[in-house]
């Protein structure tokens, strides 16, 4: 059975985490970083946030390595913002989907003219 509370947090956390990383001043955090994804724990006591930064894996490895030394601060935020009773322990991840996506975008925009001209050739 999903969980509604749980699912709604990760929306909150989310919406909140991009406010966040907007107010960080921290030079090892990636001013294109983006905040792709957060998974709460059934126990609402561990939170994952996938990261991903334009500037590349490595910027998102860095940023990460930021994020976890400022990750006190992010919590109390969170927790003053969100207004609830224990706040989770946050674990910061760099993720590569959005470099991924792109990279097959571009693999299925190479094959769109290929099949447009297979359709002239029939006709």
């Amino acid at each position: 059975m999903a969980s509604y509370k749980a699912n709604r947090t990760e929306e909150d956390i989310l919406r909140e985490m991009t406010a966040i990383l907007r107010e960080l001043k921290d030079p090892r955090i990636d001013p294109m970083l983006t905040v792709v994804r957060a998974e709460l724990s059934r126990d609402l006591s561990d939170c994952k946030i996938f990261v991903s930064s334009l500037s590349g894996q490595d910027a998102a490895k860095q940023s990460c390595r930021g994020l976890d030394s400022a990750s006190g601060f992010i919590r109390r935020e969170l927790f003053h913002r969100l207004k609830i009773r224990k706040c989770p322990a946050l674990h910061f991840i760099a993720d590569d989907s959005i470099a991924h996506s792109a990279e097959i975008h571009r693999k299925l925009k190479m094959l769109k003219p290929v099949e447009e001209t297979d359709d002239k050739k029939g006709e």
